[in-house]
């Protein structure tokens, strides 16, 4: 598994336990990375993503909430809506760093591994309106 693929998984893994129980990511991240040890450069792009997506996090969960008709955030999987919402801090702050259809292709991905059937699709739909509104294109680069 390529490193970045790796490292969007284990910051998955720990914005989903950070959501399900309001812990504090750092708290949740010391622990995380005791039992789950891995190379320098996937931590650091897991974390980057993780302290991204929470800083962020007001402007991505009204950036989904616009784009994903009928569906309200508090309704969706944990899982659905923590790969949501790391696609859409990558579109919207990473841009051009990675290109945008590496972005939805690995949060596809993502869901059809570790949600239900359909969650790749609706991810996709989602992420694509994302992609495609001024909002993302308008947002600052360096948010983190």
């Amino acid at each position: 598994m390529r490193k970045r693929t790796l490292a969007r998984e284990l910051a998955l893994k720990i914005l989903y336990q950070v959501d399900l129980t309001g812990q504090p990511s750092e708290e949740i991240g010391k622990i995380f990375w005791e039992e789950n040890p891995h190379d320098q450069e996937v931590k650091e792009f897991a974390e980057k993503l993780v302290a991204g997506t929470l800083c962020n996090l007001e402007t991505i969960d009204r950036m989904l909430t616009k784009h994903a008709e009928n569906w309200e955030l508090k309704r969706m999987a944990f899982i659905d809506r923590n790969i949501l919402r790391q696609a859409t801090y990558e579109l919207l702050y990473l841009a051009e760093e990675i290109p945008p259809k590496v972005v939805i292709n690995e949060a596809v991905n993502v869901a059809k591994k570790y949600s239900q059937i359909e969650s790749g699709k609706f991810v996709n739909g989602i992420l694509d309106k994302i992609n495609h509104t001024e909002e993302r294109i308008r947002a600052p680069k360096t948010a983190e």
